[in-house]
C-alpha cells in the first residue's frame, strides 16, 4: 500500500490548482495522511478524520471535520478550552449546514456530472456490438470475433449496470441533503 503525507497542501493555492489537488486525492489509490487547517478542503477529501482528544489522546472518526463535529459534539477548539461541556452546547448548530453540504465529496458530484454520459456511451457501444452479433453469419466466418465480442457485451452489460447503481446511490445521497437544507 502506498501513503502519500501532505502538510497544509491547500496554502497559497488558486481555486483551479486546489480543485485539481482535490481530484487528486479523492482518485488516489493509495493512503493519504493529510494535516491541513482547511476544514472545507478536508470535508471533500477525507474519508476518516484523526482529532486530538488532550492529554494524548487520539481518536478516528469517520469521516471529514463537520462529521467528526456531528460524532464528536464539538469542535477542536471547544474541546480544548476546558472540559467540552458548555462548548459542546453550541458547536453542532453552525457545523450542521457546513455539513450537509459537505456531504457530497468532490468525487461524488463529478460522479454526478459524468456518470449519465459514461452510461450513455456503453449503451451505444452495446448497441454496437448486438448489432453486429445478429449477423447470422458472424460466429460461423469469424468465431473469435463473435468471442470477443461476446465477452466484451458482458463486460460492458456489467460495468453499464455497477455505473447505474452508484449514480442512482449518489442522485438518492444528492436528493436526501436536498431535502434536509430546505
Amino acid at each position: 500500500s502506498t501513503l502519500l503525507v501532505l502538510d497544509e497542501p491547500t496554502k497559497d493555492l488558486d481555486l483551479e490548482t486546489l480543485d485539481l489537488l482535490e481530484e487528486l486525492i479523492c482518485d488516489y489509490a493509495g493512503t493519504v495522511l493529510l494535516v491541513s487547517h482547511d476544514r472545507d478542503f478536508i470535508d471533500r477529501t477525507a474519508t476518516a478524520t484523526i482529532a486530538w482528544e488532550g492529554e494524548g489522546d487520539w481518536r478516528v472518526y469517520a469521516g471529514g471535520y463537520a462529521d467528526m463535529v456531528a460524532q464528536r459534539g464539538s469542535g477542536v477548539l471547544a474541546r480544548g478550552s476546558g472540559d467540552g461541556a458548555a462548548p459542546a452546547k453550541s458547536a453542532p448548530k453552525p457545523a450542521k449546514p457546513r455539513q450537509r453540504s459537505a456531504k457530497l465529496s468532490f468525487k461524488d458530484k463529478h460522479a454526478l456530472e459524468h456518470l449519465p454520459g459514461e452510461i450513455e456511451a456503453i449503451e451505444v457501444r452495446i448497441g454496437e456490438i448486438e448489432t453486429a452479433l445478429a449477423d447470422p453469419e458472424l460466429f460461423t466466418r469469424h468465431a473469435d470475433r463473435f468471442a470477443t465480442l461476446t465477452q466484451e457485451l458482458g463486460a460492458l452489460q456489467s460495468d453499464k449496470d455497477a455505473k447505474e447503481e452508484l449514480w442512482l446511490e449518489l442522485e438518492m445521497k444528492r436528493e436526501a441533503l436536498e431535502a434536509g437544507g430546505v
